[in-house]
């Protein structure tokens, strides 16, 4: 990296020179070499009399370089010259020379210009003349132009400098480049941020800013980019006359705000493109304009905290916290973000998915009603409705006049669509959405051509996961479209659809192929959030509680596998008291009472309603002959009655699940069966039984794949090997027990799921300190705080359906204190050497 000198002086006018060499750019001055003209002091180079698309910085070495034409000149004096008051990376400066040689076509049919002098910088080599030439600055306007209109750029810009870096290059090379992107995301502000960036590059009447979102006939778009520019267009050819007037000048027009008249600023664009070759373009809309030679850059919403609950400090490392917390101080809040506040801030700026506007709108709240207060407006929906600065146009003064202004420019069909898929909560998918929207007699077709319109004009939102489209509404859109959508009066019938699509894509025969506690196959974790409100539509007073008492029975195994236990005995209560005499006694009851029983079971809930769902369940499974359910079932008893200390009903009814496996169980069944009585003949006392019905459990479990998770919630393999581990050491196998509590350690990792970790920690413990393997050196607390063995991994970090780390593992957290427990002891233990 090399630091440019502190220079009081710029390149222009002023001695730069290096080795006591100055450099005075005169006016006039031109510096001719092969097909080029190069006149320094009017930042122009020409060949064959046409202006060339240069670069500012490169523009910068070149006049450098060839002011000292034929020496060589060391990186560190061109780095003083080009970025004075800066610390560059000498990267920079060879990115600046390979653009610097584009632009002059170095290497192309022989023409050599700038050479690279191994260690020692870089030399011009073409022969250079020197003259001077009467000043006609191109840039000078004619008495009909006006300075540049150009809004000043913003003091506080947080988030964007890769965006206008990345900009600025696209906007240079390539003349023609539009930000796309969602109303309030910040478009105009980074185009007046790139237009400010460039205007060295055109001077500072060669920039000008088209407001477009003051007209709203497009035939009034063609005379009011003219008017801007200073040329008076008149009669029926407007366009070809504005082209004829651009044909030979070198400016930035930016176009901002074309949504709404696309369809004429679109072709003017591209005309303008073709045949003004020294005009440049920057365009911002919400839609792309889709036109030969548009490069898109699709603007980015701010990013927010990646942590669930931040501190202070890495709240404020994200652009989003930085830029509430500067509006707030704005709106007259004076305190720092606190450790306690840092948290809501970052929700705050989560929930207004990093568009700028909303975070400025909310913010300027903070100064009346406090961090706190301003979360408590944005829960009642105010986000949409809070004023702004009166300075901007109407369109930006609030979230709703914004959201408005797009929705008022969508067809028919596009609005009607855009208010249904209100109803959908996070991702969705086209199924799920022509499902939902596709009730009008134009069909699902209509839809899926409104969800990729709405898609083009940054309304609604899409991804791939795991190679299929996913579809989404950012919050603040969705809030506007839900008012929309109770406005129109369609709110409980698209609901409804809502939730009959769910019910139907949880389909019988998934449940009936998985055990409680496998994902359903099929079934997207991203989809828990539409099935919750599924739930709650059919649960209310509006909706259907049929279709609520199957999407419960379903939904069930997804739950599991995602630990949402909680989750599981609230559907299930709602759902076995709304069920029908039709449906009492059947498959629906038993997945019903089944799911209650497992999950309160694990979350400490009343042994009498455990005890009375788990018999009901039994019930039917041997009423309608339905074995899978009753192998499953007879193993949760087995587990309540362990939990009551009844140690010889839990190994009765083991011992009855497996008697059933051996008749008609699956291969998969048959090892856990076999790792269940293994743990019970552990319980009983019978160790040479529970080593003896383990390891044919794992003989079995070798010649087969099993899932991590099942029925119960955790992993029996983990629940095998510390029955095993366990009786292998009151056996008299020490040397072999800690072996193999090694391997449960790297099993409970890999299955990635924090139950099964918890439940092989909390039964392995024992044996760790029947070893003796725990000395007073090592229980030291400074040991403990040095952390534990690098063979002792940590716990993995479980995420949940909205990807979050922290939601997940605060569901998983149900053996907490056991947790806590045994991982002190973890941290302890350095395992022998049992090699």
């Amino acid at each position: 990296m090399l630091r440019a000198p502190n220079l009081s002086k710029t390149l222009f006018g002023c001695d730069l020179g290096g080795k006591g060499k100055g450099m005075r750019l005169r006016p006039g001055e031109q510096i001719s070499f092969e097909r080029f003209r190069l006149l320094p002091a009017e930042r122009l180079l020409l060949k064959e009399g046409s202006p060339v698309a240069i670069g500012s910085r490169a523009l910068d070495l070149l006049i450098a370089l060839t002011h000292r034409g034929g020496d060589v000149v060391s990186a560190r004096e061109l780095i003083a010259q080009v970025w004075p008051h800066a610390v560059v990376e000498e990267g920079n400066l060879r990115v600046q020379i390979a653009a610097l040689r584009k632009s002059l076509g170095d290497g192309v049919d022989g023409g050599r210009y700038v050479m690279t002098v191994a260690g020692r910088g870089y030399a011009f080599v073409a022969p250079i003349q020197r003259s001077m030439h009467r000043v006609t600055s191109p840039f000078v306007p004619s008495s009909e132009q006006p300075a540049t209109n150009l809004p000043p750029a913003p003091i506080f810009l947080v988030g964007r400098k890769e965006a206008i870096d990345i900009l600025t290059l696209l906007l240079l090379s390539r003349r023609f480049v539009s930000i796309v992107g969602p109303g309030g995301i910040g478009k105009t502000t980074a185009a007046v941020v790139v237009a400010h960036t460039v205007l060295r590059d055109f001077g500072e009447d060669a920039v000008y800013f088209v407001d477009l979102g003051s007209i709203s006939e497009p035939s009034l778009a063609v005379s009011t980019i003219a008017s801007t520019l200073g040329c008076s267009v008149q009669g029926a050819n407007a366009e070809a006359n504005l082209c004829a007037f651009l044909i030979d000048k070198r400016m930035l027009i930016v176009l901002d705000s074309c949504e709404h008249l696309i369809e004429t600023i679109a072709p003017l664009a591209e005309r303008l493109f073709r045949e003004a070759p020294s005009v440049y373009l920057l365009a911002t809309s919400r839609e792309a304009l889709r036109v030969q030679n548009e490069n898109v850059h699709l603007l980015s919403p701010l990013s927010s905290p990646i942590y669930e609950t931040p501190s202070a400090a890495q709240a404020l490392a994200s652009p989003a916290v930085q830029l509430f917390m500067e509006r707030a101080a704005s709106s007259g809040y004076r305190s720092e973000l606190s450790e306690a506040d840092a948290p809501i801030v970052a929700n705050i700026c989560r929930r207004l998915d990093g568009i700028a506007l909303a975070i400025e709108l909310s913010a300027s709240r903070v100064g009346t009603y406090g961090i706190r207060g301003t979360a408590d407006l944005l829960h009642g929906g105010a986000e949409l409705f809070l004023l702004g600065r009166r300075s901007v146009q109407p369109r930006h003064q609030t979230l709703h006049a914004t959201l408005e202004w797009s929705f008022t420019l969508l067809s028919p069909d596009e609005q009607r669509v855009f208010r249904l898929l209100s109803v959908f909560v996070g991702q969705f998918t086209l199924e799920a959405a022509s499902s939902v929207a596709g009730v009008s007699d134009s069909g699902p077709q209509t839809v899926i051509n409104a969800v990729a319109s709405l898609a083009d004009k940054s309304l609604i939102t899409a991804s791939s996961i795991a190679g299929r489209p996913y579809f989404r509404l950012l919050d603040v859109t969705r809030s506007f479209a839900s008012l929309k959508l109770r406005e129109s009066g369609e709110e409980d019938a698209a609901a409804q659809r809502h939730a009959c699509y769910f019910a139907a894509l949880l389909d019988p025969a998934t449940i009936e192929a998985a055990t409680l506690g496998d994902r359903s196959p099929g079934i997207n974790p991203l989809q828990v959030g539409n099935i919750r409100k599924a739930l709650g539509t059919s649960f209310s007073g509006s909706g259907e509680p049929l279709i609520g008492v199957r999407l419960a029975a379903r939904a069930a195994p997804l739950f599991f596998g995602l630990s949402l236990l909680d989750e599981i005995q609230k559907w299930c209560r709602l759902a076995t008291r709304a069920l029908d005499e039709t449906n009492r006694g059947t498959l629906l009851e038993l997945d019903l009472q089944g799911a209650l029983a497992m999950s309160s079971m694990f979350t400490g809930g009343d042994n009498q309603e455990i005890s009375c769902a788990l018999e009901r369940a039994l019930e039917i499974a041997q009423a309608i002959g339905h074995t899978q359910h009753e192998i499953h079932l007879l193993l949760g008893r087995y587990i309540f009655l362990t939990r009551l200390g009844d140690i010889a009903g839990a190994l009765a009814a083991v011992q009855q699940s497996a008697a059933l496996v051996e008749a008609r169980g699956r291969s998969n069944e048959r090892a856990m069966t076999q790792w269940i009585l293994g743990a019970a003949y552990h319980l009983a006392g019978d160790q040479p039984a529970a080593v003896r019905h383990c390891e044919i459990g794992f003989e079995l479990r070798a010649n087969m794949t099993l899932e991590p998770v099942n029925f119960f919630g955790y992993d029996y393999n983990a629940r095998g090997l510390t029955a095993l581990v366990k009786s292998l050491w009151l056996c008299g196998f020490p040397d072999r027990s800690l072996k193999l509590l090694r391997q449960g350690i790297d099993d409970a990792t890999a299955f990635d799921h924090p139950v099964s970790y918890c439940v092989f920690l909390l039964f392995s413990t024992p044996v760790l300190i029947w070893s003796g393997a725990l000395t007073k050196k090592q229980s030291s607390p400074r040991n403990v705080r040095s952390g534990r063995p690098p063979n002792i991994p940590s716990l993995p970090i479980m995420r949940s359906a909205s990807g979050s780390k922290a939601n997940s593992w605060s569901q998983a957290e149900i053996l907490g204190p056991a947790w806590r427990s045994c991982a002190m002891l973890w941290r302890q233990w350095t395992p022998p050497d049992t090699t």
